[in-house]
C-alpha cells in the first residue's frame, strides 16, 4: 500500500476543514496562533505533498529545493506576492489562490477605517472612557464622506467594491486611478490629479515592482491639505516614513491602514516593524490586517484552499490555479 500524502497547514484551521483534508492525507497543522519560522516550515515541508499557506508564509526556491515531493501550494489568500510563482512552476508545483472571497469584507473595512479616521472615533472613544465626558461639547469636529471628493487607487476587485460602497454616501466626486481599469460613474484620472483633489484617498493597489511607494514623498507633498489616506492594498505601496513626516507637518490630516511595510516579506529591505514614531501619531487608525477577518469568510477561504488541495490529490487540476506546471 502506498503511503498517504502529507498535507502541511501552516496555521490552525477550522475543524471541519481539518476533517476534509484528513480524509485525503496525513495532516500536519500548526496548532497556532503564532506562525512557524521559515526554517520550521521548510523542515516540515520536506516530506509534504501539499501545503496550505497563509499571509505569514514565504514560498521561494529554498523551500522548493527542500520539498521534492511538493505538488501544490494552496494559498489561503488572494494577494500572493510572498510566493514565487515562477519558481513553483519551474519546480512542477501548482499554486492556487482564493480569488474573490476577501473582496467584500476588505472593502467594508476600508469604509470603516475612513469613517473612524474622519470622525475621530479613536479619540472620541478614549475621551468617553476617560471619565471626563459628562455630555455634549463642541469638539472633535471631523470630516464626512458626504459631499467629499474620494479617490480610489487601484480599481481591481477590492477597489471596485470600495467604489460601490462610496456611491451610497453622496460623495461629490469619485475618482479612480488605474492604468487599465475603468468603472462607470468614476472619473479616471492620473495619480497626481487624485492626490491633489481628494479629501479621502483609498489605496487598494497590489504590490508589484512598479507600485512600491506609489504614494511617496512627491505625492504627499502635492496632497490636498488635510487629506485622509486609507491603505488596504499592500503596506509597501505607501511609504510609511514619508507618511509620518506628512502627518507631522500637517500636510495630510490622517492615515489609516490595515496593511504595513513590515509584512511584505519578499522585500529584503523591508522594515522589521512599524515605526514607533508612526504608531505614536494621534491622527492615525490601525488594524492588524483584519480585512478578511469575518468568521464566515475565513471559513469559506479555508474551504476554498482545501478544494484546491483535494482536487490535486484526486488527480484533477486545482480550480483556482494561477500557474500550470510542466
Amino acid at each position: 500500500m502506498s503511503a498517504r500524502p502529507k498535507i502541511l497547514v501552516t496555521q490552525r484551521i477550522h475543524e471541519e476543514v481539518q476533517q476534509r483534508l484528513a480524509a485525503h492525507g496525513d495532516l500536519d497543522m500548526n496548532p497556532g496562533p503564532n506562525p512557524w519560522p521559515p526554517s520550521e516550515v521548510i523542515r516540515r515541508a520536506s516530506q509534504s505533498t501539499a501545503l496550505m499557506g497563509f499571509m505569514t508564509d514565504q514560498v521561494d526556491r529554498a523551500l522548493l529545493t527542500a520539498a521534492p515531493h511538493l505538488k501544490i501550494v494552496a494559498c489561503a489568500l488572494k494577494g500572493y506576492d510572498n510566493y514565487d510563482v515562477a519558481a513553483c512552476t519551474q519546480a512542477g508545483v501548482w499554486v492556487s489562490i482564493v480569488p474573490d472571497l476577501l473582496t467584500e469584507p476588505t472593502a467594508e473595512l476600508a469604509i470603516g477605517l475612513a469613517i473612524a479616521l474622519g470622525r475621530h472615533v479613536r479619540q472620541g472613544d478614549a475621551y468617553t472612557r476617560s471619565g471626563v465626558f459628562n455630555g455634549w461639547r463642541t469638539h472633535l469636529y471631523g470630516t464626512g464622506l458626504h459631499g467629499s471628493v474620494a479617490a480610489v487607487v487601484g480599481l481591481g476587485q477590492v477597489g471596485s467594491a470600495i467604489v460601490d460602497r462610496l456611491s451610497g454616501f453622496g460623495c461629490a466626486r469619485i475618482l479612480g486611478v488605474d492604468p487599465v481599469a475603468t468603472l462607470a460613474g468614476v472619473e479616471t484620472v492620473p495619480l497626481a490629479t487624485a492626490v491633489g483633489a481628494a479629501d479621502y484617498l483609498f489605496v487598494a493597489a497590489p504590490l508589484t515592482p512598479n507600485s512600491r511607494y506609489l504614494v511617496g514623498p512627491k505625492q504627499l507633498e502635492q496632497a490636498k491639505a488635510g487629506q485622509l489616506i486609507i491603505n488596504v492594498g499592500r503596506g509597501s505601496v505607501v511609504d510609511e516614513a514619508a507618511v509620518t513626516q506628512a502627518l507631522k507637518s500637517g500636510q495630510i490630516g490622517g492615515y489609516a491602514a490595515d496593511v504595513f511595510e513590515c509584512e511584505d516579506w519578499q522585500l529584503t529591505d523591508r522594515p522589521q516593524r512599524i515605526s514607533s514614531e508612526l504608531l505614536a501619531m494621534d491622527n492615525t487608525v490601525f488594524t492588524p490586517h483584519i480585512g478578511s477577518a469575518v468568521r464566515s469568510v475565513r471559513l469559506a477561504i479555508e474551504h476554498s484552499a482545501a478544494d484546491n488541495i483535494i482536487a490535486l490529490l484526486q488527480g484533477r487540476s486545482p480550480p483556482n490555479a494561477i500557474n500550470k506546471p510542466k
